[in-house]
């Protein structure tokens, strides 16, 4: 099976979270780019900016590296919770519970929309919840039982993506606001720049998805 990618690019279905972006059409909306993180504000404040995950680099007792997990909204600490819940559901019962899935999965979506939209990938403003919009995330329901060991050492195994993703997210930063400039100049969004950017994001919601217990399946390091 095949997945197509928003600029006609056609990758094998590796890994079972994926997104899909729409191409945007140009000219691109000057007006709403120009002002599109007040715009996007309130969704920011539900789902958090581009980068919810966050690493530490900072040393504790000279032994131990710290992890958090900022930035993510509202909705996204209440996602954290249940994958709190449910790394203990899995690790005794091997069973992620249904609803505090489905409500992670809810966050998930929603987060791929507004984001698509921050980080001007689309122009057309998100629904607040569930509705039609040109981004989407592709996640199914894991089958159970659940990979308790790889579930147990979660954190410690998505390490590596995190400090990767750290350092993508700079560049990410940098593409975007490259972009900005160019959309507001000449009303379009570079395309290497954002072929780039795409595959920040789907590598960061792999990686996303994978510390919020939603798949067992390990992330690759790639940004297709």
């Amino acid at each position: 099976m095949q997945t197509t990618l928003a600029h006609g690019v056609r990758y094998a279905e590796t890994h079972p979270v994926d997104i899909d972006i729409a191409a945007n059409p140009t000219p691109r909306n000057r007006l709403t780019s120009a002002f599109r993180v007040v715009l996007a504000l309130p969704h920011i404040l539900l789902v958090g900016g581009p980068m919810a995950l966050g690493v530490s680099l900072m040393w504790h007792d000279a032994t131990e590296p710290h992890v958090e997990w900022g930035g993510a909204g509202v909705l996204g600490a209440v996602a954290m919770v249940a994958a709190i819940i449910g790394w203990f559901a899995i690790v005794f019962g091997a069973r992620y519970p249904d609803g505090l899935w489905n409500l992670a999965a809810f966050y998930m979506r929603w987060r791929v929309r507004a984001i698509a939209y921050l980080t001007l990938l689309r122009d057309e403003y998100p629904p607040f919840g569930e509705a039609a919009y040109p981004a989407t995330i592709r996640l199914e329901a894991p089958t159970s039982p659940r990979d308790r060991l790889t579930v147990a050492f979660r954190p410690i195994l998505a390490l590596p993506h995190i400090v990767a993703l750290w350092v993508l997210g700079i560049a990410w930063a940098l593409a975007t606001l490259i972009a900005w400039l160019m959309i507001l100049f000449t009303a379009r969004y570079p395309q290497p720049l954002y072929d780039f950017s795409v595959g920040v994001f789907r590598w960061t919601t792999r990686v996303e998805a994978y510390l919020l217990l939603l798949r067992d399946e390990y992330p690759p390091f790639g940004l297709h």
